[in-house]
């Protein structure tokens, strides 16, 4: 790919979807694709954008037994995305499966912990110590199911490379240093994320809601 760069599509818009992808075609490597998203245009939306010719990334967050999360990886074959996610948290035998179910060319990634996510969070939700300890723990669990990477905070990120070398690690969650952080609360460069082991690196809104998203993608892409 071009860039590490994916812009995050999150709309239900088939149509401004697709006039943004190509809008910003030219300075960004894939398309990350949401519920929002696939929800609202199913996997004809999917195919739609594909066309445009950039990498999907389908980000679903699969959760759930690993007979219903293999069947549903099934059911997405015909699109063959590039990137699928799974939740690490639902254990290596779905993890397994969700590999087994997927296509050749898909990647397998499972989330750890989400950017939105600080440790007053997890421990409302019964998980004990900080962001950084829970991801090690589920970047282990994906790297022994054998899938293909994990999605992690740029916190996290260069100590998750240093476990898993060959992983897949997406990060996301990524703002330019002048970009507000939103509802994110673990956040990182763009250049720091690339810098600190990121394979590749997920941006929406400071692109995306860009008075100009092509300039916008084009300042970020100099950045790395």
């Amino acid at each position: 790919m071009s860039t590490k760069i994916f812009v995050a599509i999150d709309t239900p818009s088939l149509d401004a979807a697709r006039s943004l992808a190509l809008r910003v075609r030219h300075h960004v490597g894939g398309l990350k694709l949401g519920l929002e998203f696939f929800l609202a245009n199913g996997q004809s939306g999917v195919r739609d954008l594909a066309e445009i010719g950039l990498p999907i990334f389908l980000d679903l967050k699969l959760h759930d037994i690993p007979n219903t999360v293999a069947k549903a990886v099934q059911a997405l074959r015909p699109i063959e995305p590039a990137i699928l996610t799974v939740h690490a948290a639902g254990g290596r035998a779905m993890l397994e499966d969700a590999k087994a179910a997927a296509p050749a060319g898909t990647k397998v990634v499972a989330v750890t912990t989400l950017t939105s996510l600080d440790s007053d969070d997890l421990r409302s939700v019964g998980v004990p110590g900080d962001p950084r300890a829970q991801v090690m723990r589920l970047a282990q669990l994906a790297m022994t199911a054998g899938i293909d990477g994990v999605v992690c905070s740029g916190k996290e990120v260069a100590a998750v490379r240093a476990a898993w070398p060959k992983g897949f690690l997406v990060v996301p969650g990524v703002r330019p240093a002048d970009s507000a952080r939103s509802d994110q609360k673990r956040v990182v460069t763009p250049r720091e994320a690339a810098d600190a082991g990121a394979s590749i690196i997920v941006i929406g809104r400071p692109i995306t809601q860009a008075a100009d998203p092509d300039q916008a993608a084009r300042a970020i892409e100099a950045t790395l």
